[in-house]
C-alpha cells in the first residue's frame, strides 16, 4: 500500500525508530537456552550477562524486559529458575527433567551395553550431555570399564530394532536372514540363505543381548532370535499370527536360561547355603527356599532344560544337586560324561 502524502512518516516527524530485528522474537528462547546450557547450582548468570549474550546474537534487550522474561519462564512455562542474591542477582536452573545422577546412570548403561557400538555410544552420550549444563557435561566424559565386555561392531541392529517395532505397532509379520559366525569370523546364513518369516511379539533384553520374541503358530509356542544376528529385516504386508489372548508370554519365557528353549521341567534342586545370593539373583525375592539340614536348602522352579541350563548348574560344582525329575538327572549325567570323554 502506498503512503498517503498528507500523513507524514515517523522520520519526517522526527520520531526515533528502532530497526526491526528478525530474530528479536527469539529472545525468550535464547534466554531459556542460556540458562539451560550455562547454569546449575554451582554456576549462575546475571541479567547483564544475559543482555550481553543476547547482543552477541544480534538481539537488543533492556533489563526490565529480561526480568519479565525470567518471570514468564518460571511462572508460566514452569522452568525451575532460582535467584541467588550476592552483589547482583544471579540466576540458575535449580532442577531439570533429568538430574545429574540420573544422566550418569544412563551414560553408564549406554557405555556398558554390549550391543551398542563404541561410535554409537559416544553419540548417545553426547546427546545425553545436552540434558544438563555444559559444566556438568564434562563430568559425563568418562568411560565405564566393563571387563570381558565386547562391543558390537555393527550398527545394523538399530535399523533392525526400528523395523521390528514398526511391525509390532502395525500388526505385521517380518522377514529376515539369520546368521552364525564360523572360526574365520565370517557370517554363515542359516536356512541356506533363505528368509525367516515370523510374527514378532516383543523385544527383550537378556544376558547383554537384544532378543526378538516370535510366536510359532505351528508349535503354538514362543521362540527367540538374537537381534544382532538378524539382517535385512523387512516389514511384510501380512498380518501377524498371534496366540490366544489369555496366553501368558512371561510364563513361557521365565523358565529359559539365557533365552535358550528346551523341554520344560518342574525342577527340584538342592543348593549349598552359600549360594543363597546367587539363587535370589536368578529367581528373585519371591522364590521359596526350604532348609535342608544346616548347610543347604531346596528350591522348586520351572526350567527349560537345555545344555545352557545344565551348564549353569554344573558351574556350581558340588554345591548344587538335582533331586528331580529323573530324566533331567539322566541328561546331566549324559552331558558330564560327554565332557569327561573329551578330556
Amino acid at each position: 500500500m502506498r503512503r498517503t502524502k498528507d500523513i507524514p512518516s515517523n522520520t519526517e516527524r522526527g520520531v526515533a525508530t528502532m530497526p526491526k530485528q528478525a530474530n528479536q522474537k527469539l529472545k525468550l528462547l535464547y534466554i531459556m537456552q542460556f540458562l539451560l546450557d550455562e547454569t546449575d547450582e554451582d554456576h549462575t548468570i546475571t541479567v547483564n550477562q544475559i543482555i550481553q549474550k543476547l547482543a552477541e546474537q544480534g538481539i537488543t534487550a533492556e533489563r526490565r524486559s529480561v526480568y519479565d522474561d525470567l518471570e514468564l519462564l518460571r511462572d508460566s512455562y514452569g522452568l525451575d529458575i532460582e535467584k541467588r542474591k550476592t552483589k547482583t542477582h544471579d540466576y540458575y536452573i535449580a532442577s531439570r527433567e533429568f538430574e545429574l545422577p540420573e544422566i550418569k546412570l544412563l551414560v553408564d548403561t549406554v557405555e556398558a551395553s554390549r550391543f551398542i557400538t563404541h561410535k554409537k555410544s559416544m553419540e548417545l552420550i553426547k546427546k545425553l550431555g545436552k540434558l544438563t549444563s555444559k559444566h556438568n557435561e564434562s563430568l559425563l566424559r568418562r568411560q565405564v570399564h566393563v571387563y570381558d565386555r565386547v562391543k558390537n561392531s555393527s550398527e545394523q541392529i538399530y535399523y533392525s530394532v526400528d523395523a521390528i517395532h514398526e511391525a509390532i505397532s502395525n500388526n505385521r509379520k517380518i522377514s529376515f536372514q539369520y546368521f552364525d559366525r564360523n572360526f574365520k569370523k565370517e557370517k554363515v546364513l542359516r536356512k541356506n540363505s533363505g528368509l525367516f518369516i515370523k510374527s514378532p511379539i516383543a523385544l527383550t533384553f537378556d544376558s547383554d543381548n537384544y532378543y526378538l520374541i516370535v510366536y510359532e503358530t505351528k508349535w503354538k509356542e514362543y521362540s527367540c532370535y538374537r537381534v544382532d544376528r538378524m539382517q535385512n529385516v523387512t516389514v511384510l504386508p501380512e498380518e501377524r499370527e498371534l496366540p490366544d489372548a489369555a496366553y501368558d508370554i512371561a510364563n513361557d519365557l521365565r523358565p529359559m536360561f539365557k533365552m535358550y528353549g528346551g523341554k520344560k521341567a518342574d525342577m527340584c534342586v538342592c543348593f549349598s547355603n552359600e549360594l543363597a545370593g546367587a539363587i535370589l539373583d536368578r529367581f528373585g525375592q519371591d522364590i521359596i527356599m526350604v532348609p535342608d539340614g544346616e548347610d543347604s536348602f531346596i528350591v522348586h522352579f520351572k526350567a527349560a532344560v537345555s545344555p545352557t541350563f545344565l551348564s549353569w548348574l554344573i558351574g556350581f560344582g558340588t554345591r548344587a544337586r538335582i533331586i528331580s525329575p529323573k530324566w533331567v538327572i539322566a541328561e546331566m549325567q549324559k552331558l558330564m560324561k560327554q565332557v569327561e570323554e573329551q578330556y
